[in-house]
Parts: C-alpha cells; sequence; structure tokens
C-alpha cells in the first residue's frame, strides 16, 4: 500500500495569506551609495543636513539691483543703471550693487552683496556708457525684493525632513539627496530568496533534453527568480534536486541557513513520490498543505530550522508553471514587497478630480505637477478589495461616480525645487485653451512611474521636531511644511486630511481638534551667549544681527505678539519697534535655519525652539511656550489614515522623550 499524503481541508486564501504573514522575512537594514539606491526603500527618515540652495542665487538670467532704484520704471520711462560687472553660476562675485548700479547675473549665479532682486535681461536694454566701459542698462519694468531669487534654504532648509522612512527611492528622491550632498543611504535590506526546482524530470535550459523519459526544461526556476527580483527580494538559484529525499533534504537546510525565505516547485502533490512534506515536518514546522484555489491547491507553508539554532521561511510551490506563478503572485509576492517594503503594483494613469479650482491662461502647453489623495479608498489595498490580485494592479478602477475618483490638487514650486518632484505624484496635461481648471473638475493624471504610490494622509502647515517623529509612526503620509496661516487655508479649502498650528492663530474654518503638545521657544545665541541678550527688547536696544522666520509660521507670530506687548509697554507703535531690529524682516523657511545661521556666524541671533538651541550646541533665551496642535477636517475624521494618526497622538509623550523642552 503506497505512504500517501491526501489534502484534506484545504485552507481558504485568507487563511494561506495569514501563514505566509506569520512568516519573519524581513532582513536587517543597511546603507548603500547613492549610485546603487535606485528602487530600495528608506529605512529612516533622512533630514537636510544643510540649505537647498546653501546661497541665494538667480532664477533666471538678467540683472541683479537693489529693487528700491527700479521703482517706478516702465517702458516708457525706464530707469537707467550704471553695469559694473558679471557674475556667472559657479563663480563667487567679486563686485558689490551699489546704489544706481546692476550686476549682470545668469541663471544660478550667487546673488552678489547689495543685490535684492533680478531684473530679466528680456525687460531692459543696454545702453552705450558715457566715458564708462561697461556700459549702462536702461530697465524698463519695477521689481520688489525677492523677484526672480531663490532664497537660501527656499527649495528645502537644514533641519527639514526630506524624507521618511519607508519612501522607495526613485531618480526624483534620489535627486533630491544628491542636493543635499548624501553619498550613502540607509535601506532597508531586501530578503534573499533561495529558489530549489525538484522532480527528477526536470533539465535545466541549455542542457541536452531527452523527451523519450519525460524530461521537459525547467521554467518555474527563471520564472519565479524573475518574480522574486520585481517584488523586491535578491533571487539564489540552487541546484536542481530530484525526487531523492537526501539530496532534497540537503539543499533545503542548504538554502534555509543562506536565505530569508526558501521557495521550491514541485514535489507538494499527495503523489508517494513527493517528499518534500515530509523534510518540512521533519526539519522545520508545516503550518499549511493545500489551499482551496484554483490552480494551484497544491501549495506547502511552513519554516526551516537553520544551523545556527533559528528558522527561515518557506513556501512550496506547485510544479506546474502557471500554478506555481500564480500562488506566487498572489500569496508570496506580496510577501517580499512587504519585508521589502515596496508597494503593490500600479497603473501609470489615473483618473481624479481636482481639489481646487486652478486658474491658467498663458496660452502654452502645461504640464502641472499634481499631488494625488485617495480619500475614499482603504488604503491598506490601494482601492481594492476582494481575493483576486488582479485587482490591487489598478490605483483607482473606473468609479461609479466623480466623488470616488482621487482628490487632484496642483504641486508646483518652479523648476528649480528638486522637492517639487517627491511632493508631486505625477502631471496633469492642460491643453493650451484651458482657462482654468474648476474644483471637482475630471483629469486624468500621468503618474511619474507605475511604482508612485500616492500618500495615505495628506498635512500641512507648521514644521516641527516633534511632528516629525509623529508623521515616522504613519504608512506612507505627506506633509507640506508651509506654515500654520496657509495651512489652516488649505484646510478651509478642503485639500488636506489634517493641518498643524502652532502659536497664536485665527482660525476661520472648522476643524476637529486630535491632539496637541507644547514646545518652548525663544532667542537662540551662540553658545556662552557673548552679547548677554535676555530679552526681545535686547533686539530693540542693541546692536544685533537678527534672523526671524516668516509671517506664515507659529514661531513668527508668537513673536509679533511678544513685539505687540513690549510696544504696548513702551507706547510706540510696533512698527517703531521692529524698523529698530537689524534683520526682523530676513525670514528663513524652517524652525532650524535661523539657527544654523547663527553657528555659522551670520547671525548674532535667531528665532527658534530650546529643543534645536540645545541639538546644536547653542546658547538659548527663553521667551515663551506655545502649543502645537493638529486639526482634522471634519469629513475626513472617519478615514482609517487619520484615525491612525488620532492613535498615535495618544501617545505623543513616548514620541516627545528627548526632545528638550517639549512636554504634552
Amino acid at each position: 500500500m503506497s505512504d500517501r499524503k491526501e489534502f484534506r481541508d484545504l485552507a481558504e486564501p485568507a487563511a494561506a495569506r495569514d501563514a505566509i504573514g506569520s512568516l519573519d522575512l524581513t532582513p536587517d537594514p543597511e546603507a548603500v551609495p547613492i549610485g546603487e539606491a535606485r528602487g530600495r526603500v528608506l529605512a529612516e527618515r533622512v533630514d537636510a543636513g544643510i540649505d537647498v540652495p546653501g546661497f541665494d542665487r538667480a532664477s533666471m538670467d538678467g540683472y541683479a539691483v537693489r529693487a528700491r532704484d527700479t521703482f517706478g520704471a516702465d517702458e516708457a520711462d525706464p530707469v537707467e543703471l550704471d553695469l559694473v560687472g558679471v557674475v556667472h553660476a559657479g563663480a563667487a562675485p567679486d563686485v558689490t550693487v551699489e546704489p544706481g548700479t546692476c550686476v549682470e547675473a545668469s541663471t544660478g549665479a550667487v546673488l552678489p552683496d547689495g543685490a535684492d532682486a533680478v531684473v530679466m535681461v528680456e525687460r531692459t536694454d543696454e545702453r552705450p556708457g558715457e566715458g564708462s566701459e561697461t556700459g549702462r542698462i536702461a530697465v524698463r519694468t519695477a521689481v520688489a525684493p525677492g523677484d526672480h531669487v531663490m532664497a537660501a534654504g527656499a527649495d528645502i532648509a537644514a533641519g527639514g525632513r526630506a524624507l521618511g522612512p519607508g519612501t522607495r527611492l526613485t531618480p526624483r528622491e534620489i535627486g533630491l539627496l544628491s542636493a543635499l550632498g548624501v553619498d550613502e543611504v540607509p535601506v532597508r535590506g531586501r530578503p534573499t530568496v533561495g529558489i530549489v526546482s525538484t522532480g527528477d524530470e526536470l533539465v535545466r535550459p541549455g542542457d541536452e533534453l531527452d523527451p523519450s523519459r519525460g524530461e521537459i526544461y525547467d521554467v518555474n526556476s527563471t520564472t519565479i527568480a524573475a518574480g522574486v527580483e520585481e517584488a523586491g527580494g535578491d533571487p539564489v538559484l540552487y541546484p536542481h534536486a530530484g525526487d531523492d529525499y537526501e539530496e532534497m533534504e540537503r539543499l533545503l537546510r542548504e538554502a534555509a541557513d543562506e536565505c530569508d525565505l526558501v521557495l521550491s516547485s514541485g514535489s507538494t502533490s499527495a503523489s508517494a513520490v513527493d517528499v518534500i512534506y515530509r523534510v518540512i515536518e521533519e526539519r522545520g514546522e508545516l503550518l499549511l498543505h493545500g489551499v482551496a484555489v484554483k490552480p494551484g491547491k497544491p501549495m506547502l507553508v511552513g519554516r526551516i530550522d537553520r544551523g545556527d539554532g533559528g528558522e527561515s521561511a518557506y513556501v512550496g510551490l506547485p510544479g506546474y508553471p502557471v500554478s506555481a506563478l500564480t500562488i506566487f503572485r498572489t500569496f508570496v509576492a506580496p510577501a517580499i514587497r512587504e519585508a521589502a517594503g515596496l508597494p503593490e503594483p500600479r497603473t501609470a494613469t489615473v483618473e481624479g478630480r481636482m481639489a481646487v479650482r486652478e486658474r491658467y491662461a498663458e496660452g502654452r502647453l502645461r504640464l502641472m505637477p499634481v499631488g494625488l489623495l485617495d480619500v475614499d479608498a482603504d488604503p491598506g489595498v490601494n482601492g481594492a478589495s476582494g481575493d483576486d490580485p488582479a485587482a490591487n494592479d489598478v490605483i483607482a478602477a473606473e468609479p461609479p461616480n466623480g466623488s470616488d475618483r482621487p482628490l487632484v490638487y496642483p504641486v508646483d514650486k518652479g523648476s528649480g525645487a528638486t522637492t517639487s518632484l517627491v511632493e508631486a505624484d505625477g502631471v496633469v496635461a492642460v491643453d493650451p485653451d484651458t482657462e482654468y481648471l474648476d474644483a471637482g473638475e475630471r483629469v486624468s493624471v500621468r503618474l511619474f512611474s507605475p511604482d508612485v504610490r500616492p500618500p495615505t494622509l495628506l498635512g500641512t502647515g507648521e514644521d516641527d521636531p516633534g511632528l516629525n517623529r509623529l508623521l515616522d509612526r504613519l504608512a506612507n503620509p505627506r506633509y507640506l511644511p508651509v506654515g500654520s496661516r496657509e495651512g489652516l487655508r488649505r484646510l478651509r479649502d478642503g485639500v488636506p486630511d489634517v493641518a498643524v498650528t502652532a502659536g497664536p492663530i485665527e482660525r476661520d474654518v472648522d476643524d476637529v481638534a486630535l491632539g496637541e503638545w507644547r514646545r518652548e521657544w525663544g532667542l537662540v545665541v551662540a553658545d556662552g551667549n557673548p552679547d548677554g541678550v535676555s530679552g526681545v527688547a535686547d533686539l530693540v536696544d542693541h546692536d544685533l544681527r537678527f534672523v526671524n522666520r516668516p509671517s506664515d509660521s507659529g514661531l513668527r507670530r508668537s513673536l509679533d505678539a511678544t513685539v505687540e506687548d513690549l510696544a504696548a509697554e513702551r507706547s510706540v507703535p510696533r512698527t517703531e519697534l521692529t524698523s529698530r531690529i537689524d534683520g526682523y524682516e530676513l525670514t528663513l523657511r524652517a524652525f532650524e535655519s535661523p539657527v544654523r545661521k547663527v553657528v555659522d556666524g551670520g547671525a548674532d541671533v535667531g528665532l527658534g525652539l530650546r529643543e534645536t538651541a540645545d541639538r546644536l550646541g547653542c546658547g538659548f533665551v527663553p521667551v515663551g511656550e506655545q502649543s502645537v496642535a493638529v486639526r482634522a477636517a471634519p469629513d475626513r475624521v472617519d478615514r482609517d489614515p487619520v484615525a491612525s494618526l488620532s492613535a498615535e497622538l495618544d501617545a505623543m509623550s513616548e514620541l516627545l522623550d528627548g526632545l528638550t523642552g517639549y512636554s504634552e
């Protein structure tokens, strides 16, 4: 009587997924050179270590000027300025823009001292100078300070959250990392997958085949290896094994000692000569034998003991190539992708609906960078459900009505901003004759690649070290640090899920408070406080170089309120005090930027947080505390990602541990 293992009580597909999900395939993280990082997944957050750009630069060809010298200029009555020099990209300026002068500047050039704007070359004329070798430039338009200038840190500022853990590195992200000077990247390891094909009838491609003996070429090894690589794993092919028990055991144990996961194909049926299930039972643990799917019923899931006392995951695939590949794609590939930190595959085009009205009337084809937020789909399955693996191949199938399409919002910080690449998911081509795209209008988004994964949650508002830690706990969030006031405006317009605010702010939008924490803010000075700064009054009363934050930021609004109180005490207008503070209108983008200005010696005092001052080795003069609040749009509170954020906020004290000056 033959010794035959029968299939009984076949497992449901969900049980097979659970069994594979119980296996540990996750390898240790590693560091790789940036040139080898494409396609890898970040293991931890990467913060900007420098400002990008690191200097104020001309954003187009033209002339660097003092903006006040151009006031009143127009086509009929141009202003003439003496041309005193030239500065090119990659060269240090050797000339200063004095009143009544200008300097020719090429795109990307460092803005010379004295200049605060650039006039486009198209709005100027050259005129011969009287006794001057360089001549004069007629300016036919007025410019304001900052026009056609990308300020230091305007793209991304030192200390800013550049990329979060779990980000897959495409050429877009690698471009941003390169701009930050990163040469080695911390990434999640790729699971190593050993592949063993079994069966006496198999012959390796390239070897001689004898059809009279029923021999066939081994299709599964190369097919599954390609699938492993596509899913983000590193395949390792082992020699072909026949149906001999000892040889099969030797190969499986060798593969288990060297790999995170072992895949075999063949020898999983109920035939008496198929012995592989006995190898797993005797040298490990068999979790599942047979699954209720067609094709692909013969399937094994288990663990194999390793020589070092540990264990490796094991999955036995059917022998028929179609069945093997079907089982692999349905059950195994998602587990490999999860271990490697990779998303499910997506299609390259998405139909969405505009989140806001976007005006456009320039008469040219516009390739508008946009972000996506699928507010109606379950982010766990990318908008699909059920057991059909093909359902996850599409990011958003044609919905029953327009309201179910993902939101599409413009992301356009300028062509020189590398962060636009990672804050956008694709491009909407806007026809030259289109004057505007209305809110709710259907648009077609061409994704940057089929691998693009839109965020599960979108937030805007204040930047904050505690918030960075909070975002690290979420699955694929996107956060735009636009400042408290702008964050609330976008929340009112219905784009983000949440807005984060700090300090005093006028709220003109309905929202739901999810949680808050407190942070200490004040004046950051050099270590040892060499100028003896004791408070905001010293900025007014002493000759100190100060660096501020933009008016949209919570830190700036708290400082403005403090200056307002000081003005009331002295019975003078607030503007009188701010005009006496050297650099009050000099603003830098991120919470860390003013502190780094102090560290570099470019300022005596900067507006900042105690945490940042402590971390960067600076002195700190406390001024006050402010609340950092997370606010959600009322119609998004029930979304799973927002609920996950709310749950993490309940444990905020743990996330704040180690941040100086922070409390709940």
